[in-house]
């Protein structure tokens, strides 16, 4: 893999529209059943995401993929899927700040797994930052 910083500002992006999906989120689930606004909404990105695709020349017959890549791709979207479900409704029911503290604690669980299954290794002073953020998520969920 490139060990360049160009996936940097991707990140960035992806965070900055996370902090947005949120947000919107949360007025868009206050007059809705959560299960149908997380429909409503995959529906839209599939409608933007598969027109794309198809635009830029990427499209490519699933079935034609190997079998461990559809496998994995397949766990992914279920991951997701379930994720989805249990983030709407714990933002019908919740706060967003602090739904989303407990949702973005999954940095430390993609650490410990990518660990344990990928054998990615943090340096020391990556295990200080993680300790950094999980002192800082502490805090956060503290009631005031």
């Amino acid at each position: 893999m490139p060990s360049s910083a160009n996936w940097i500002p991707w990140a960035v992006l992806s965070a900055l529209f996370a902090a947005l999906t949120a947000v919107l989120a949360k007025v868009g689930v206050r007059d809705v059943d959560s299960d149908l606004a997380m429909a409503i909404r995959t529906l839209i990105v599939a409608a933007l995401v598969v027109p794309l695709v198809l635009a830029t020349g990427k499209w490519s017959n699933p079935l034609n993929l190997p079998g461990r890549t559809l496998m994995f791709l397949t766990l992914s979207a279920l991951a997701t899927g379930a994720s989805w479900l249990c983030y709407f409704k714990a933002l019908q029911l919740g706060d967003v700040s602090k739904v989303t503290l407990v949702d973005k604690s999954s940095v430390l669980l993609v650490l410990l797994l990518a660990f344990f299954f990928l054998d990615e290794r943090l340096s020391g002073r990556n295990w200080a930052g993680v300790g950094l953020i999980v002192a800082g998520l502490a805090l956060l969920m503290l009631k005031r």
